[in-house]
């Protein structure tokens, strides 16, 4: 958790970036995040210069010796228009260098361009940036998320960032090991495999290993907050750094930003690509992750608009024949997944119900070939302001089979379903977090499976009676309330006393004319 003092500071920055002429979210964020990366790349220079000096081991310089003016504590002090010239002309340009090093990291940011045109608007944003605390390991990704939590505006191929608390309860429920190769194949700001690694972090700490400290609210009082130091992962820290968090997007803009937040939520080599996954090229630049190469994958895949089907893999569309991207990620999804590899993947709930053949197709490859778990419906507002589309997530294991599919109807998420998403007391998803984990197929065939609960079983040969429809008010009994009313004639009374009530007044309102 971030204190109240440090998200002032960022919502200060941001509106001076406002004020200063770039009003575009993604822009703002883009720009921090290249200053932040300056700046990062300068204190670790100064970690390895320090650790060099104690071990007299060499180690791979980012700056020569004729471009130390170039690094954030050198030219911070600057006059604004020769910091604004370097920054420019020299510190920019020097990212393009260090994209041969070998760090994917540094390769997103080859192409990173400085589109702040004013001086003085650097300089405040350098001096902001200089006292954000990037050097606390516990609060870089709470503060990053903050940033990313100012992002309000969908992108044009449908993106947008799928709310925290909903990722959070996802992975909540499929509960990630420190072994699992977790993957997005449209992974935007990599939120899904942030919030993988915090979950990690706080299951793989000791009683020791967890720091309680005092801080500050946003309404200025003292709370408690729990730090996860995840010191029981060190035996898997080379994966956790290497090989565990794999993201891909077709957005140069999202990677950018999806490396930052995995870099700053403390994974060292987050391995994210530029790549469009639903293209042939997927599995020939990537064939080990193209096919049953991961262990979990969560998404929220693009779910507008139609592709060229010349550019879909074929071997997708051998699974369904669609130009659809909602069902295409779907049926990739399911071909990236190890044998007994699960998935929570958020879908449109046009793809529950659709009546179309490659609708039904890819719901009976689901059903029939693998096990559907869960079919969680979400509230339509769950994903205001971006957009009111009504959504669900689909929990699946690759192979196996289904017997009975698990419904549930998330009517509160803890926030106001209107644009404002203002925090409220309801909120289904502690409730739907326990029930999934604690449900037991027994009930599923019995008298205590009531169908007109919030959460219910409904078994594979029914949903295959009504064409592996999926849409959870399908099977749900509706309760009928008897309403009373009074008798015709009670009510033929009425209405005459209100007429001749009326009467009355129209009468003496004639009388005073």
């Amino acid at each position: 958790m971030i204190t109240g003092a440090l998200k002032s500071k960022i919502d200060k920055l941001w509106e001076e970036f406002w004020t200063g002429g770039i009003a575009n979210p993604l822009t703002v964020i883009e720009q921090i995040t290249f200053l932040m990366y300056a700046r990062l790349l300068d204190m670790n220079e100064r970690r390895d210069e320090k650790r060099a000096e104690r071990t007299g081991k060499s180690f791979s310089k980012r700056f020569t010796q004729y471009e130390q003016d170039i690094r954030w504590e050198s030219f911070r002090h600057l006059p604004a228009d020769q910091m604004y010239k370097v920054v420019k002309d020299e510190v920019f340009p020097h990212f393009k260098d260090l994209a041969g090093e070998g760090s994917l990291f540094a390769e997103f940011m080859k192409d990173a361009q400085l589109m702040i045109q004013k001086p003085n608007l650097l300089v405040k944003a350098v001096n902001m940036v200089s006292d954000l605390p990037l050097d606390s390991a516990d609060v870089k990704g709470d503060l990053y998320e903050y940033l990313l939590s100012k992002l309000t505006t969908a992108g044009i191929n449908g993106q947008f960032r799928t709310p925290r608390h909903i990722i959070r309860a996802i992975v909540e429920m499929l509960e990630p090991e420190a072994h699992y190769r977790i993957a997005d194949p449209a992974c935007g700001t990599a939120g899904f495999l942030a919030a993988s690694y915090e979950y990690l972090l706080e299951k793989y700490s000791s009683p020791e290993g967890v720091i309680t400290e005092t801080v500050i609210n946003d309404k200025g009082e003292q709370v408690e907050q729990k730090i996860y130091t995840g010191d029981l992962l060190h035996e898997h820290r080379r994966h956790v750094d290497t090989d565990m968090f794999h993201g891909f997007d077709f957005d140069a803009t999202m990677l950018r930003i999806a490396a930052m937040n995995l870099v700053m939520h403390g994974v060292a080599e987050p391995d994210v690509h530029y790549q469009d996954t639903l293209s042939q090229r997927f599995s020939e630049r990537f064939p080990q992750a193209a096919k049953e190469g991961f262990d979990l994958i969560l998404a929220n895949p693009p779910f507008k608009g139609s592709l060229d089907e010349e550019d879909v893999d074929p071997a997708l569309l051998r699974v369904v024949k669609t130009k659809k991207t909602e069902l295409l990620f779907v049926a990739l999804i399911l071909r990236m997944l190890k044998i007994g590899g699960r998935s929570a993947t958020i879908v449109p709930d046009g793809v529950l119900f659709g009546s179309s053949k490659a609708h039904q197709q890819l719901r009976k490859h689901l059903i029939e070939d693998n096990q559907l778990e869960a079919v969680i419906s979400l509230p339509s507002g769950a994903f205001k302001p971006y957009a009111g589309v009504s959504t669900a997530i689909l929990i699946f294991t690759k192979g196996g089979e289904t017997d009975h599919v698990w419904f549930y109807d998330v009517q509160a998420d803890g926030f106001s379903l209107d644009d404002k998403r203002q925090k409220i007391d309801a909120n289904d998803l502690p409730d739907l977090i326990s029930q999934f984990k604690s449900r037991g197929m027994t009930p599923a065939d019995s008298a205590q499976n009531d169908r007109s609960a919030q959460r219910f079983w409904v078994s594979k040969a029914e949903i295959e009676a009504s064409k592996y429809d999926l849409s959870l008010n399908r099977y749900r009994e509706q309760v009928h309330v008897t309403e009373e009313y009074d008798a015709p004639k009670v009510i033929l009374a009425r209405l005459k006393a209100l007429e001749a009530e009326i009467q009355q007044d129209l009468e003496e309102l004639e009388g005073m004319l």
